[in-house]
């Protein structure tokens, strides 16, 4: 098959999907208030997510035979700029406290009130609102794994803080949230 300039930009529709085209809704427990407001602006990265399907090695007569396992859903990490009144840190604060306090090591002990669901979409080059979303996924039963530190230095005169945020969640769903089913 010969290929050409040509029909590779044919195949390649609207010159590819950008990575810097993306919007991330975050959505909160209800015991944790102002969640809103900055986040989404605030995010510098994050990725779609990621998942694998683990595989069953079945042995037979000195060979194996590989059959699908259980899919596995990847950490999701997400890095945030840090404004002057740490706004997103505190609240990732208050929510990790709330799953399990700094102090004494108790928590919320019902997944429904220390989780949320959040949305990551790619957004299409023309997008003005997160409404115009090529791709769309929803990461069920997020709550923030780790927050990590803040580099502090000197040297560092013409940039702002950020630091990362691990996530864990359950599952995600493909816009338009359906399940595949094998026939």
């Amino acid at each position: 098959m010969s290929q050409n300039i040509t029909e590779f930009k044919s195949a390649l529709q609207d010159g590819g999907a950008r990575a810097n085209q993306f919007q991330i809704v975050f959505n909160s427990p209800s015991a944790i208030e102002n969640f809103l407001p900055k986040t989404s602006f605030l995010v510098r990265t994050g990725q779609l997510p990621g998942s694998s399907v683990g595989e069953l090695a079945i042995p037979f007569r000195g060979r194996n035979i590989y059959l699908a396992g259980d899919r596995e859903y990847e950490p999701w990490t997400t890095t945030v700029l840090n404004d002057v009144d740490f706004h997103v840190r505190n609240i990732i604060e208050q929510w990790q406290n709330f799953m399990n306090d700094f102090t004494t090591g108790k928590g919320e002990t019902n997944v429904a009130n220390y989780t949320a669901d959040v949305l990551v979409r790619q957004l299409d080059r023309n997008s003005n609102s997160g409404e115009d979303f090529v791709k769309e996924y929803k990461l069920i039963n997020c709550f923030p794994q780790a927050i990590g530190a803040i580099d502090l230095s000197y040297d560092a005169t013409t940039e702002v803080e950020t630091f990362d945020i691990t996530w864990r969640y359950t599952h995600f769903e493909i816009a338009p949230f359906t399940s595949v089913s094998p026939s």
